[in-house]
């Protein structure tokens, strides 16, 4: 068993305090925190079902459910990608263009992952396509920018440095590969197609989100 997880953009650090980024933790925890209140009901009632969609109703659930998980590794895992690579994106974007981003990301996300089976029952749920959208937004701005990681070998554990491009690519390689096995499958699981919604909504987006001071138009 391996893994690897990123901490932190070793190359840089945001100017401003990332509020935006903390603020959008906090309502992920406090989200799930109502989940372990009022359990099964709570999910049924604000996690996007396809077949509900798409048939005209509970619209309201592609965006709720992009604050909700189902468990604690989710949501942990989770907020980890987005501290390791959300203060940057959020720096450069500016606080008000960096929420618009992540809210627009999560909704192309989970609106892929409806239309991708239209008639599912099963609840979808989870930040990581909003996640995804701000991963492809950091490889179209710091590719060359080296991340502190963790990486896991059975028992061995190292913290080291991998270029931005390197691992985020190899990311979304291995959404693709996912998301082809469970539609072969034909089962559910891991919103896979939502994260590579999200991943390619920021990469071909991001630069119109960017401040100005950013982009070079101010000195």
């Amino acid at each position: 068993m391996g893994g690897l997880v990123p901490l932190t953009d070793a190359s840089r650090r945001p100017v401003r305090i990332p509020l935006v980024t903390g603020l959008i933790i906090l309502v992920n925890v406090f989200v799930f925190g109502m989940e372990l209140a009022y359990g099964e009901p709570f999910v049924l009632q604000w996690a996007a079902i396809p077949a509900q969609i798409v048939s005209g109703h509970r619209f309201i659930t592609i965006l709720t459910a992009m604050f909700m998980h189902a468990s604690w590794s989710h949501i942990i895992g989770n907020m980890v990608f987005l501290w390791a690579f959300g203060p940057e994106v959020e720096d450069a974007m500016g606080r008000g263009r960096y929420l618009v981003f992540y809210l627009l990301g999560g909704l192309v996300a989970m609106s892929a992952q409806v239309l991708a089976d239209p008639h599912s029952t099963v609840p979808n749920l989870g930040a990581s396509g909003a996640i995804a959208a701000v991963m492809g937004a950091f490889l179209v701005m710091y590719p060359r920018d080296q991340i502190k990681s963790v990486l896991i070998i059975f028992i061995f554990v190292k913290i080291t440095f991998i270029p931005a491009s390197l691992l985020i690519v190899f990311w979304f390689l291995t959404q693709l590969v996912q998301a082809g096995q469970v539609a072969q499958a034909q089962t559910g699981g891991v919103a896979y197609l939502a994260h590579v919604g999200g991943f390619l909504f920021g990469v071909i987006f991001a630069q119109l989100f960017l401040r100005r001071v950013a982009l070079g138009d101010v000195p």
